[in-house]
């Protein structure tokens, strides 16, 4: 366990709102559009409570979620009927065996790991995706032009890295995943969909395959 990891489940505990964002449902129903075809296994980073993982299970019954999250509270809180298991863990060294899902999904994620660790937490989930397995994360969008006019930081509390959205896609892309996409995410595309200009957008969907 590196010395960060030692800190992320209080880091984490710094933000009880994200157990009522509510927007999770739709952020999860959003993945659902893009996962792979006759995907199963589907690991669910930063599962926090659940809320996500049972909205995706609404979708296909057939799904078999696995909860990965750095709160044992959480887990402890999972919905039995949406997910096969929750686990205690960190994306820096996930507990499973190479080439083992068939998707990982990540909501609003990647902003609570230190940028230290970002690179580590990407070659981790190319790592345990199996071979023509999908990433999809989300994560708030610096570009964005209403946080940029009322001068709000992403950064503070529980956020300690933020990640625009050119830079994520290099990122993705030097560990590995090819197919590389950005679309729009947030409580904007509720009404305005996911293919405008990225600086409407609260956050945004990052979206790789490893093939």
């Amino acid at each position: 366990m590196n010395k960060n990891e030692e800190n992320y489940e209080a880091l984490n505990l710094k933000q009880p709102e994200s157990e009522q964002d509510p927007f999770t449902e739709d952020r999860y129903r959003q993945f659902y559009k893009f996962l792979p075809k006759k995907a199963s296994s589907v690991l669910d980073i930063g599962c926090n409570t659940g809320r996500g993982g049972s909205a995706l299970k609404s979708l296909d019954r057939n799904l078999k979620l696995y909860g990965l999250d750095a709160v044992r509270d959480r887990l402890i809180r999972l919905p039995k009927d949406a997910y096969e298991t929750g686990i205690h863990g960190y994306s820096t060294s996930i507990p499973a065996a190479d080439n083992t899902y068939d998707a990982v999904v990540a909501g609003e994620f990647i902003e609570h790991i230190y940028q230290a660790d970002v690179d580590q937490t990407l070659g981790e989930i190319f790592r345990v995706l199996k071979i023509g397995g999908r990433l999809l994360l989300t994560t708030p969008n610096p570009c964005d032009i209403k946080r940029k006019l009322r001068g709000h930081s992403i950064l503070g509390g529980a956020h300690v890295s933020q990640h625009f959205p050119d830079t994520l896609k290099l990122k993705l892309r030097m560990s590995g995943f090819s197919r590389v996409k950005i679309y729009g995410s947030g409580k904007v595309s509720r009404y305005v969909g996911i293919r405008f200009p990225l600086v409407i957008y609260g956050s945004y969907l990052a979206i790789g395959d490893k093939f």
